[in-house]
């Protein structure tokens, strides 16, 4: 299956060969230590190290579940009549597509796969880039897509990539997607990655966020056996990156409603339960200074501490969400 995909998950080799993810996760170690593929959180890859990227087509049969929830929770941040850059992938594909329904939106893109999900929709003004066409995952890259991008400014950022960790932020296998991702945040005054928990952890070889500048994380919630993620996640929150987590439904993870991830007091959602959850910093969470309104927590970004009271856009964050899924 990796052979023929490029990558392949956990979950879908046991459903396929219909035994557990424990056995699964065993006999890949053991292949792995043959040289015939190489682990990656959540699943497989072919070998290749850091330079190695897969394309589309094998990128879209990951961790879809979990992309589909990111995406649902990441589209619920996003008010009418807003301006706002998508780049590439395939999380922010899913994401376009629920861009759709939301009216008056701008949505300035790289990606033509972003750009046809919002083709259709009536109410929402796609603008492209220029730059070259890179095949492997249909966006427009090099020194014309960068230029266009020079002059704008957005409310938000939605990005993507490779890999993601607390010391060196998100990063990806293809220097010109780094370039391009990376003026893409210049213009944006707040910036929001999108990344399943088969990234955290994962470094690749050029950096496109450093931790520094993402003010929102938006994910799933790793299995209980991935201890990696988890610390990952927690080493964000600590570096004062807000983290939300959308629920698949297939895994618990530490980190309930009000307490930190990992840490104490903290809660485990139960198998099979839904939603989305915030897991915040022990304490009082860092302030962004973009400007009125650009942060996450209302304006100028204040985020709450731990256990505090939910605020009006707290309050609208999670009745955005209940609203999304209904439709």
């Amino acid at each position: 299956m990796v052979r023929a995909n490029g990558a392949v998950s956990l979950r879908e080799l046991a459903r396929v060969v219909q035994t557990s993810e424990v056995t699964v996760r065993r006999d890949v170690r053991a292949l792995e230590a043959e040289g015939l593929l190489d682990r990656r959180h959540g699943g497989a890859v072919l070998p290749g190290g850091f330079t190695r990227e897969s394309g589309f087509p094998q990128k879209s049969h990951l961790a879809t579940a979990e992309k589909t929830a990111i995406a649902d929770l990441a589209a619920s941040f996003v008010e009418e009549g807003e301006a706002v850059v998508v780049g590439a992938g395939t999380t922010t594909q899913e994401l376009a597509r629920r861009l759709a329904r939301i009216p008056g939106l701008t949505v300035v893109t790289n990606s033509l796969l972003v750009a046809q999900a919002l083709a259709h929709a009536n109410r929402v003004e796609v603008v492209m880039t220029g730059g070259t066409l890179r095949g492997s995952n249909y966006a427009l890259v090099g020194s014309g897509a960068e230029q266009s991008l020079q002059g704008l400014r957005v409310t938000r950022a939605f990005l993507s990539g490779s890999g993601l960790t607390a010391e060196r932020g998100l990063s990806t296998s293809n220097m010109l997607s780094a370039s391009v991702d990376r003026a893409l945040v210049q213009a944006a005054a707040e910036v929001v990655v999108l990344a399943d928990h088969t990234k955290l952890g994962a470094d690749t070889m050029f950096q496109t966020v450093p931790t520094d500048l993402i003010s929102r994380l938006v994910t799933d919630e790793p299995p209980a056996h991935d201890d990696r993620a988890g610390a990952e996640l927690q080493a964000l929150a600590d570096q004062g990156v807000r983290v939300s987590v959308a629920g698949t439904g297939n895994s618990a993870a530490a980190g309930g409603a009000d307490g930190a991830a990992g840490g104490a007091g903290s809660d485990v959602m139960p198998p099979g339960s839904r939603g989305r959850r915030d897991v915040p910093l022990p304490g009082q969470r860092r302030t962004h200074t973009a400007g009125p309104g650009a942060g996450p927590g209302g304006p100028g970004g204040q985020l709450r501490g731990a256990g505090g009271p939910l605020g009006p856009q707290e309050a609208g964050e999670r009745a955005r969400v209940a609203d999304l899924r209904r439709r």
